[in-house]
């Protein structure tokens, strides 16, 4: 069960992605439905998206969570925003006609802002995306960039998130603010934890500038980039690439520090105290299912470092007790061989001997493959001496292969057999005698 202070978790966001998430709450995590609903409908209506109000009192009504919804509220929200969006139509004509590049990129982004409080998040990005045309200088390319990826995060289009961090990351301009570009990072690597690749997730937080702090806590905050990294890293990273581009990172160590318990079980990891640092995984669980992007990478995630675990534990050795292995995973002895039984099946080479309850690594035999290395140069040694000798033996002859004249060169036939030289010739003779 979650611990988490719903509150003041929530209270780290900003924007859409405060709602989206009380509302994956409401739906995810039975014990802190009816917190997250009080909460989501408090911010709902702080905002102007109507439709998601009215259909979030739909859903409490059925489960008898709810009285009806704030019609008169919402009636006077919708007028005050069909207002709104006429205006933003007339100003963005006029600038239209006015041929005034600057006043059509600010209307449009007027735009895409009302749309997306509004709650039509594909329009939004449509009118956001349209700016490029009038974009008049690195910044207000990258501005669209941002205002572009930010609401297709909350729509889930990672495509268009990666086409536009991609975009941004072109433009030169754009690396000298050091902000802007760790919000790039974020974006890349949610992108691809959605995907699964949790090592290019990894390597995007862990490159994210610590001064970025909660400055894009409308999509993430500080402790959820020490999270995703540290869990993306712990699942991608080998050994040494734990110690140097997480443990020893200066930058992203700074996001750690706010989790101190992420930092310390990559510690524990790294330390081969796997009993203590799998522990520790499993006291964060609940506390992860309850993210928005991190819930259905969760197991995955869990089972690959605990994989990973298990492979780094018995590779220095020949064989291994399984005595000590369960006790060091903190499992038992039957639990361990499954799991090792998994890994043998995946590709490591190992063998399981259940009587005695020892795992046997399966390692290549050195004198043999010497032997092998050995037998396989002498072969090439020969093919190339005898490639060579044939090429000698051809020059001796002067005995060479050309292309054929074409028919109008005047060549008789005389004339070609003269070309084949006085060796192939004197073959050719001696083959003719022979041939009587």
């Amino acid at each position: 069960m979650s611990t988490i202070d719903l509150e003041q978790y929530i209270n780290q966001y900003t924007g859409g992605t405060k709602v989206l998430r009380l509302l994956h709450i409401f739906e995810n995590v039975p014990q802190l439905s009816v917190e997250a609903a009080r909460l989501a409908l408090a911010e709902l209506k702080k905002g102007s998206n109507t439709v998601m109000y009215r259909d979030f009192c739909a859903k409490l009504q059925a489960k008898a969570m709810s009285s009806p919804p704030d019609e008169t509220w919402a009636t006077m929200v919708d007028e005050r925003a069909a207002k709104q969006l006429e205006r933003l139509d007339s100003e963005l004509s006029s600038a239209k006609q006015n041929l005034i590049k600057e006043s059509i990129r600010l209307d449009l982004n007027e735009l895409g802002n009302f749309y997306y409080e509004r709650g039509d998040l594909p329009t939004a990005i449509k009118n956001f995306s349209k700016t490029r045309d009038c974009c008049t200088s690195a910044k207000h390319i990258l501005e669209m960039c941002l205002n572009v990826t930010r609401v297709a995060i909350e729509l889930g289009s990672w495509n268009v998130v990666q086409q536009y961090v991609n975009k941004a990351e072109q433009n030169v301009e754009a690396a000298k603010d050091k902000k802007e570009v760790a919000k790039l990072k974020v974006a890349a690597g949610l992108a691809a934890l959605a995907d699964g690749k949790f090592l290019a997730a990894a390597r995007k937080f862990i490159e994210t500038n610590p001064e970025l702090g909660n400055g894009y806590n409308e999509v993430v905050s500080a402790n959820d980039i020490a999270v995703y990294g540290g869990l993306c890293a712990l699942a991608s990273f080998d050994r040494s690439a734990l110690k140097s581009k997480v443990i020893d990172n200066v930058g992203f160590k700074a996001f750690l520090e706010l989790v101190p318990e992420v930092r310390e079980l990559i510690k524990d990891f790294y330390d081969s105290k796997y009993a203590t640092c799998l522990s520790a995984l499993d006291k964060l669980k609940d506390n992860l299912l309850i993210d928005i992007h991190l819930r259905q990478h969760v197991e995955h995630i869990y089972n690959t470092i605990r994989q990973r675990a298990l492979k780094q534990y018995v590779s220095p050795f020949l064989s291994v007790d399984l005595n000590k292995m369960a006790s060091a995973f903190n499992t038992t002895v039957p639990a361990l061989e499954k799991e090792l039984a998994t890994l043998i099946q995946g590709g490591v080479q190992a063998r399981i001997d259940s009587h005695n309850k020892i795992l046997y690594a399966r390692r290549d035999n050195q004198r043999v493959l010497t032997f092998e290395k050995v037998i396989a140069s002498g072969r090439d040694f020969v093919k190339e001496t005898e490639a060579n000798v044939r090429r000698l033996n051809m020059l001796k002859t002067d005995f060479s292969v050309r292309a054929p004249q074409r028919p109008h060169s005047g060549m008789g036939p005389m004339g070609a057999m003269a070309m084949m030289g006085p060796g192939l010739l004197g073959s050719m003779g001696t083959s003719a005698v022979s041939g009587r």
